[in-house]
């Protein structure tokens, strides 16, 4: 009989604890819904939220974190920065009729010092 009770009252403890469960991840999934709405609207809080990201991942431990560069990131900037002007294409510079010589790559000595008459060295 004491058997039994317990395990109608561990059954119970259970359910209630699944319960429990399923309502936070409800309140979860209506939160993180509501943050896309924002996020939707203002594309800015998106970065915001991807920097807030990498400072607690950088916070956590010392390691290298590889950062791919959004897209959006740079189509913001490029809207928030003043345009300029085109410039004037620039006529191409002419062949080269000689390719330049080769500098030796062991010789990595400075030049010898020179005198001259002027400063008497």
């Amino acid at each position: 009989m004491k058997r039994s009770m317990s395990r109608q009252a561990e059954a119970e403890r259970e359910r209630r604890s699944r319960v429990i469960t399923a309502e936070g991840e409800l309140q979860a999934s209506e939160k993180l819904s509501q943050a896309a709405e924002v996020m939707s609207r203002q594309p800015a809080a998106l970065q915001l939220r991807l920097l807030q990201t990498m400072v607690e991942v950088a916070a956590e431990k010392n390691s290298t974190v590889v950062l791919p560069f959004p897209v959006e990131l740079l189509r913001f900037l490029e809207r928030a920065t003043p345009s300029e002007p085109a410039p004037a294409k620039a006529t191409p510079p002419e062949p080269a009729t000689e390719l330049p010589t080769p500098r030796a790559t062991t010789d990595l000595a400075p030049p010898p010092a020179t005198t001259t008459a002027a400063n008497g060295r």
